[in-house]
């Protein structure tokens, strides 16, 4: 648990620094464009991304020790700010936000390469608590991975709001830069111990092992509806990437809103430590989606009227669910996974789970920006709709917001219906212990 938890301090350092730039990436470029659109492209893009290497990272976590797997996503992240930082310097302002032109993708492709990356040190993270943690305690252990993101989150919403307003992007870009720099340093001096990965039958396997990654989630019955399971709550997810800054930051000044969505990240940590100190109960996939169902009704209502208060109690509110939702996964893959696969089987399920919140993102915001938007600011769409959403701004996304959350409670609702969950239930309770993790040995 020692080990556990310098690593996860680490981790928690590496996260900070690559969520505060990226939310300031996102504040920035709203902030001097003015468009939905290309808020939600960055948001989408960077779903994407992860949905597209996640494989990836996962067959790199399994073929190789995991602190050489941190180590390396460490300095491509560092190399990847340190690039933006040198366009910064170089390119004017104004030519990095014209959106019609190649700069802008560039600058901000490598800030979201680099944050990308770091989604790899999440998935070594993963399978650590299968190596380090004993299982009785993995639910516990999965509570504090959440608990640690949600400090991420909030340290960075308020910072980045913060660090845009009042000292822009480039001083922003300085720090982030630095603290990158720290982390990987620190993370030298760390040791894992954990034997080196035998290599699998029949010879070494291609960079995406695909194949390897079906074949241990079809091992694992149940285990592919699981992964279904826990998308649910990515699909709403995309649309809160397209339009939850746009929403927050027509109530607020950029500084305000940092500090109001830092406040209300505090659920993250909330929900961590719940997680971490009762567990997820003695069915985890019931838990899941009874969480994702109230998710949806809280996506629903809290843009229901142009209320501050409202906006920010439902963020943190829904906020508080997500560590539970994430953590109910994780403790069954640890469980029925065998632990030289789990790296695969976190990326199978990063990367399906990722891919449905870029194609709502991608859809809603050019959807938002030229149809539902215009309309509810029009005359007819306010009388259409105000006995529901009220006046106030940017009704059009209240809307949108409403739609989903919606959507979001009749999934789950069906899901429970299902005979792949009565199945997976009775198979997680069925298995007494976690599969043996691999034989503590020399370090990395």
């Amino acid at each position: 648990m020692t080990t556990f938890l310098q690593i996860l301090i680490n981790t928690a350092v590496a996260n900070i620094t690559t969520s505060y730039l990226w939310f300031a990436l996102t504040f920035w470029v709203y902030l001097e464009t003015r468009s939905v659109l290309a808020t939600g492209i960055i948001g989408g893009a960077y779903m994407l991304l992860v949905a597209a290497f996640s494989m990836v990272f996962g067959t790199l976590v399994d073929r190789h020790r995991k602190h050489v797997v941190m180590l390396f996503a460490g300095l491509v992240t560092l190399v990847a700010f340190g690039i933006a930082g040198t366009l910064f310097a170089l390119f004017p302002e104004a030519v990095l936000l014209d959106l019609s032109g190649p700069m802008y993708w560039i600058f901000a492709g490598i800030i979201l390469f680099g944050a990308v990356i770091e989604n790899m040190r999440n998935i070594a993270l993963s399978t650590t608590v299968t190596l380090l943690v004993p299982q009785e305690r993995h639910a516990n252990a999965n509570g504090m991975v959440g608990t640690v993101q949600g400090l991420s989150f909030l340290v960075t919403s308020v910072f980045s709001g913060l660090s845009i307003g009042l000292l822009g992007m480039g001083w922003t870009l300085v720090i982030a830069i630095v603290l990158s720099a720290a982390a990987l340093i620190h993370l030298t001096a760390l040791r894992i111990p954990e034997a080196k990965p035998e290599p699998e039958a029949g010879g070494r396997s291609p960079l995406v092992d695909l194949r390897g990654s079906i074949t241990a989630v079809r091992a694992a019955t149940g285990l592919f509806a699981l992964i279904i399971f826990s998308t649910f709550n990515n699909l709403i997810g995309g649309v809160y990437i397209a339009l939850m800054d746009p929403y927050g930051l027509e109530l607020f000044p950029v500084e305000v809103w940092g500090i109001v969505l830092g406040v209300s990240s505090s659920g993250f940590i909330i929900g961590g430590l719940l997680v971490a100190r009762f567990g997820l109960g003695r069915n985890p996939i019931r838990t899941m989606l009874l969480l994702v169902g109230l998710m949806g009704v809280l996506g629903a209502m809290f843009t229901i009227r142009d209320w501050w208060w409202l906006y920010a109690g439902g963020i943190l509110l829904y906020m508080t669910l997500v560590p539970a939702v994430e953590a109910a996964e994780q403790t069954v893959i640890q469980k029925i996974v065998p632990y030289r696969r789990q790296g695969r089987v976190f990326g199978f399920a990063q990367a399906f789970e990722a891919a449905a919140a870029p194609i709502t993102a991608f859809a809603i915001a050019p959807i938002a920006q030229f149809l539902i938007i215009p309309y509810m600011d029009s005359q007819n769409g306010q009388d259409a709709f105000r006995w529901l959403l009220g006046d106030g701004a940017a009704r059009g996304i209240a809307l949108v917001f409403l739609i989903a959350g919606l959507l979001m409670v009749a999934v789950a609702v069906v899901a429970f219906s299902t005979k792949s969950y009565r199945f997976l239930s009775k198979q997680y309770a069925g298995t007494t212990k976690s599969v043996p993790a691999a034989e503590p040995a020399e370090n990395s």
